[in-house]
């Protein structure tokens, strides 16, 4: 019993789910938390998430963000230890101060690895993207105007969505601007993160989980099989209808050449 104590006060294995969105993070996170070995990857340092894991926990995110920080790790690793996050590109920068402000995870002009180290043991990172930028961006286009970012069987009909090429092109710029902000992340940290494409997990999801675990050195329990996902993939006909509209709007060179900054490039929730 208080070895199984020790493990949840003082988790000895962490890691870190480098997203951009529509990259297939939620589909991997979902995968490995049925493992019951890997921790629980959600948002908990989204600033619009952090609030409600906050009150979840009896947690304050805002005013005592190291008690939080840790009071996160403790509440949701699993009994062997493991602990598990989510974070997007957009909220690398802040998340980082937030650390280095609260003076208990490193010295003020700590390296950010040193940080994460020192707030996530043994902190190893998994790298998500995705090959079809066009697809990847529509899709994110499609949530955000229809706030439905989770497709799950049987949900109630959202409101139709509307082609728009210029917040498509937002949505590809967007993407391209979180890949170089985690390839740059990695690169000054010297950091060699695991890297998975959506499209492979689309294809060999169960196999894709398992080569997570593996780079984690996490073994599944015993006789452990995963099933489907339990959710559904957005791409349908009208995905394949804005995929051939955009093209042809970009082979005639129609699209704006800059999108404008009205819309924001950052990712929402989900």
């Amino acid at each position: 019993m208080f070895g199984l104590l020790h493990h949840l006060l003082h988790p000895s294995n962490s890691y870190a789910l480098c997203a951009v969105a529509r990259s297939g993070a939620h589909l991997l996170s979902a995968g490995l938390r049925v493992t019951h070995r890997a921790g629980r990857p959600l948002q908990y340092f989204h600033e619009q998430l952090a609030p409600k894991y906050a009150a979840r926990y009896r947690l304050d995110a805002i005013n005592h963000f190291a008690h939080y920080v840790r009071g996160i790790v403790r509440a949701t690793a699993t009994p062997n230890a493991v602990f598990g996050f989510r974070l997007e590109a957009w909220d690398l920068e802040r998340f980082v101060d937030r650390l280095r402000e609260t003076g208990e995870f490193g010295e003020p002009k700590a390296r950010e690895i040193e940080l994460f180290r020192s707030a996530f043991p043994r902190l190893g990172c998994v790298q998500l993207t995705r090959e079809d930028k066009l697809r990847q961006a529509i899709s994110k286009a499609r949530a955000m105007q229809t706030d439905n970012w989770v497709v799950r069987p049987l949900q109630g009909d959202a409101p139709e969505p509307i082609f728009d090429p210029e917040l498509i092109a937002h949505c590809l710029l967007s993407a391209q601007r979180a890949e170089e902000t985690w390839a740059d992340f990695f690169q000054r940290n010297e950091i060699e993160p695991l890297a998975i494409t959506y499209e492979n997990l689309c294809a060999d999801y169960a196999g894709t989980v398992a080569r997570v675990l593996d780079f984690l050195r996490i073994r599944p329990p015993r006789e452990f099989v995963l099933g489907p996902p339990r959710t559904t993939r957005q791409a349908d006909a009208l995905t394949e209808d804005w995929v051939e509209r955009y093209t042809r709007l970009a082979s005639a060179k129609l699209l704006p050449a800059n999108p404008s900054s009205g819309q924001s490039l950052s990712s929402t929730c989900q």
